[in-house]
């Protein structure tokens, strides 16, 4: 939403909304789009709370979330629903994120894995597990935490010459994550096995065993970070031009940039220390959110919207698929997702 002058012409597939004597501009398609994403993104998590092994029917769903409790009470107010809200969380995060950098780094192949977050999560948990640093299986997020921010900010110093050029912002991220990754797989490959096991099982990215633990810290991140999600919601777009035009505008095209990239990379994260490395979701949620919006630039809402919904499903495929086995969310979604990246590939070699 952005504020327009009296007497303006208003353009097309936008409406003024008037609160307290401020006029703004409202995208009806994206109100629309964010509307139906709610309801579908309600709906699914409905289904994978009544889904599993032992299928709850809805009333009973219901009885447990206004605490009456029953026969349920175990499975699905303490199994099931922490896992399926930290799956909407940690989706929403990623598509937020993925909105960010892409918006950044004017690429629709961009997205935070690429530029080192999830390899750099990965390396540091790795050191920690293999030097013993860590007391606790319950440290191993705010490790990864710490290893995705400094993975970004090495990648931003490297790409740094006189100005941040997109291509080699991305092109640099490529190659620390490049070095990352052989870092964890020299650590697999020597380590014992039941820290192998541990590692793989956490890289594959899966929401099995967590819950209010893990949710509850980057719920309070997302809620801190609406101040700066509203600033970006502004910035984005005259950043979606090229850097000359943004420039005329009056924008100060690094801050923003720099800005932006803080912001996506502390999303993305977080995401990933609380679940481990969920891949394309922050690749695939802003594009979809994209083209279902029409909107020039990367829709916030909508990708974030965007992002929980396909975790979430995810999720409820990957626990009733092949019953009783279950798959880890980031396996399913990169196997969706890796298509998905050919084809973008492919569109783009014919531009």
């Amino acid at each position: 939403m952005t504020t327009t002058a009296p007497g303006r012409p208003r353009p097309a597939g936008l409406s003024v909304v008037r609160f307290r004597g401020l006029s703004l501009l409202l995208h009806r398609r994206s109100a629309a789009v964010a509307a139906v994403l709610v309801l579908l993104l309600a709906g699914v998590m409905l289904l994978s709370a009544c889904a599993g092994q032992s299928y709850v029917p809805p009333g009973e769903v219901w009885r447990v979330l206004r605490g009456h409790g029953g026969p349920y009470d175990l499975v699905v107010g303490e199994l099931r629903v922490p896992r399926i809200v930290l799956g909407a969380l940690v989706g929403a995060a990623l598509g937020l994120s993925g909105a960010l950098v892409q918006t950044v780094t004017r690429n629709p192949l961009a997205s935070p894995d690429v530029i080192g977050v999830g390899h750099g999560a990965a390396a540091a948990t790795v050191l920690a597990l293999a030097t013993g640093t860590v007391a606790s299986p319950g440290a191993l997020p705010a490790v990864a935490v710490t290893g995705g921010l400094v993975a970004a900010a090495l990648v931003y110093v490297l790409a740094w010459r006189h100005g941040m050029r997109p291509s080699r912002f991305v092109l640099t991220g490529v190659g620390i994550g490049v070095a990352l990754s052989a870092v964890v797989q020299l650590y697999l490959t020597e380590s014992e096995l039941a820290a192998a096991e541990q590692l793989t099982l956490w890289l594959t990215g899966s929401l099995n065993g967590r819950g209010w633990e893990q949710a509850e810290p980057l719920g309070w991140v997302l809620l801190l970070a609406l101040p700066a999600l509203v600033w970006a919601n502004r910035a984005i777009r005259p950043l979606g031009l090229d850097a000359d035009t943004a420039a005329a505008l009056g924008v100060r095209v690094h801050r923003a940039q720099l800005g932006l990239t803080v912001l996506g990379v502390v999303l993305a994260a977080t995401a990933t220390g609380a679940a481990g490395p969920i891949g394309f979701v922050a690749l695939t949620g802003p594009q979809l959110a994209r083209r279902l919006t029409r909107t020039p630039q990367l829709p916030l809402i909508a990708s974030a919207l965007t992002g929980a919904v396909v975790v979430v499903a995810a999720d409820l495929v990957a626990r009733t698929l092949i019953p009783p086995l279950e798959i880890p969310v980031g396996a399913l979604t990169s196997l969706v997702g890796g298509p998905y990246l050919l084809w973008l590939l492919g569109r783009s070699g014919r531009r």
